[in-house]
């Protein structure tokens, strides 16, 4: 996918500016260069960087207004999709979650090559966040099984805020598993958008739950006993 075909394809729910896609280009370069140093992705080609990560990342924009929002993204790794929704709203405040110290100083280098002065990163794990029912949107992409995810994700939202799982073609069978988590963390399930990426690249199931009322405190509980012994 080009950068030509990634503003058309995504026209007109989501503008992408000149400035926006000067800056997805530095992230591209910089995740290359990083790359060849520390495993940040195996998706290289810059082609499939824009449409498997850029073009995904930005899927969910389409209906899901980030506007003056505070977000929060969990696990960012290599800044999928905080870094990206960072450069194209610039409106937005974003917080970054990442565990991994190297992959923290990558993402702090390309928020300094880009300019970024909407993004705060945070060298922690998600369940270890404090701020509760802090956030408007959070997001999470390829961190966890949807069960555990729900409960590290949750506590973090808003009340009326929204919390975005997103997830790839075995999106539905992992939510079909959850059992009665998102209602004993306070939340409903509101819709799921799926999509095709380009050229065959997969298929994105977004899912988007609506917290409504507060996760009790006791939610999350250490990530060792959430695995071992999830909701039911």
């Amino acid at each position: 996918m080009t950068y030509e075909e990634l503003v058309s394809s995504l026209r007109p729910s989501v503008a992408l500016s000149a400035e926006a896609v000067s800056k997805l280009r530095r992230f591209a370069t910089l995740l290359n260069e990083w790359n060849e140093k520390m495993n940040l992705t195996a998706i290289t080609k810059e082609s499939e960087v824009v449409g498997k990560h850029f073009y995904d990342c930005l899927l969910p924009c389409k209906y899901l207004s980030l506007n003056g929002k505070k977000v929060a993204d969990l696990g960012t790794g290599a800044g999928f999709p905080g870094l990206v929704w960072a450069i194209v709203s610039p409106e937005a405040s974003f917080t970054l979650i990442e565990a991994t110290g190297k992959k923290c100083s990558f993402l702090e280098a390309v928020v300094e090559a880009c300019g970024l002065k909407n993004v705060t990163i945070v060298h922690k794990r998600c369940e270890e966040m404090k701020e509760r029912e802090a956030f408007d949107v959070v997001a999470a992409r390829a961190v966890a099984p949807m069960g555990p995810l729900l409960e590290i994700s949750l506590p973090l939202v808003k009340v009326g805020g929204v919390f975005l799982a997103m997830k790839g073609s075995g999106g539905q069978e992992e939510f079909n598993k959850t059992g009665k988590e998102i209602s004993k963390l306070g939340a409903v399930l509101k819709t799921v958008k799926s999509e095709a990426l380009p050229n065959e690249m997969g298929i994105r199931r977004n899912f988007i739950f609506l917290k409504e009322k507060p996760t009790p405190k006791k939610y999350p509980r250490p990530w060792a006993t959430i695995i071992k012994k999830p909701l039911v």
